[in-house]
């Protein structure tokens, strides 16, 4: 595979400017990351002021740690650990804030006989409708469905029990299910 040429350089010619500090190629990095890295950021925010903010957060510390790169793997897929650390850590401050008897007894009202109505969605609907989900419900999809990773690692870095990665990912998806109802409703 032949290497990412930005502006005339490589990225690693381009990553070893900004470990000097080059505030030239610091803008060129973050204009080729980052609106994949926003992407990321809108999956693990409530909104877009939250996803604005571990964004925002997220470049201080990729260029903060910049030099700790080891050139091994991807460079898109460092940052997007550093964005979803990142995410992870502004999250944890927050309180959960939901009711667990409540949402269960959501989840229970849920009929599985239902059609799928994700596929009818625009991907900035279903962010929105990920976006609604209570804080740990939302981590545990993102980080299972769309960062691929597994529940031993979603516990290790959110530091719950596996057991309890697995059960956030059943209700999320019930939940997300039980949202989109009405819009099944409304195509009907």
């Amino acid at each position: 595979m032949s290497p990412l040429i930005i502006n005339s350089h490589t990225e690693k010619e381009l990553i070893q400017f900004c470990i000097k500090g080059d505030r030239k190629s610091q803008k060129q990095l973050f204009e080729v990351y980052g609106p994949k890295m926003m992407s990321v950021c809108l999956r693990y925010a409530k909104n877009k002021n939250e996803a604005e903010d571990i964004f925002q957060e997220g470049f201080i510390r990729v260029f903060r740690h910049i030099e700790n790169f080891s050139f091994e793997g991807s460079f898109e897929g460092w940052i997007r650990r550093i964005m979803i650390n990142t995410a992870l850590k502004y999250n944890s401050k927050k309180s959960l804030g939901w009711n667990l008897n409540t949402l269960d007894d959501i989840i229970q009202q849920f009929d599985k006989s239902e059609p799928d109505v994700v596929s009818m969605l625009t991907e900035e609907e279903l962010l929105s409708y990920i976006s609604r989900l209570p804080h740990g419900y939302r981590m545990v999809f993102n980080l299972f469905v769309i960062e691929g990773y597994s529940h031993k690692e979603i516990g290790d870095m959110m530091n719950i029990e596996e057991s309890t990665s697995r059960s956030q990912l059943v209700k999320a998806r019930k939940m997300l299910q039980y949202n989109l109802r009405g819009i099944l409703k409304m195509v009907i």
